[in-house]
This record gives structure tokens, C-alpha cells and sequence, in this order.
């Protein structure tokens, strides 16, 4: 981020680094509950594996409580003054 930047262009990059991080966590997720429900399925006789929606229909939704979570610092980041935060430090 640029010192001089508009308050908007803060407000989607900092929007878009809390995605970004959320979905590396959700793609990582996703690829260790999709291994560990197939071999839990093997050993344990009446576990059903979930099926594709259930994995799908979560991932959507804590990515959205990720983005819903990184709009607070956010809006935070765009409101403050850098020539007065710079002066504080």
C-alpha cells in the first residue's frame, strides 16, 4: 500500500488479503477433511461419507465469515490518517 492511497483502495486490499488467506486455509481444509472422511469410512463401518455439497456448502460459508471478519480492520485501515500514524510511532 501506497502512503498517499485512497481509502478504497485500502479497503480491497486489505479485503482481498483476508480472502486470500481464508481460501489457502480453505483449500487446505477441504483436501485433509476429504483424505481423513474416506479413511475414517474404511475403519469405522456405519460412517457414511458426506457428500460433495457438504464440503462445498462449508467452504462457502467460512469464507464468507472470513471476508465478513476482515471488513472490521478494514474499514479500520481505510479510516486512518498515515501522516498522524506515522507521527505516533
Amino acid at each position: 500500500m501506497a502512503l498517499g492511497a485512497p481509502p478504497r483502495n485500502i479497503l480491497t486490499n486489505v479485503l482481498r488479503e483476508g480472502a486470500a488467506m481464508a481460501a489457502i486455509g480453505v483449500g487446505a481444509g477441504l483436501l485433509v477433511g476429504i483424505i481423513l472422511s474416506r479413511v475414517i469410512a474404511k475403519y469405522v463401518a456405519e460412517i457414511h461419507q458426506p457428500g460433495p455439497l457438504a464440503f462445498v456448502a462449508s467452504a462457502f460459508v467460512i469464507l464468507g465469515a472470513a471476508v465478513i471478519a476482515s471488513a472490521v480492520p478494514a474499514a479500520r485501515a481505510a479510516r486512518v490518517n498515515a501522516v498522524e500514524a506515522l507521527r505516533s510511532e
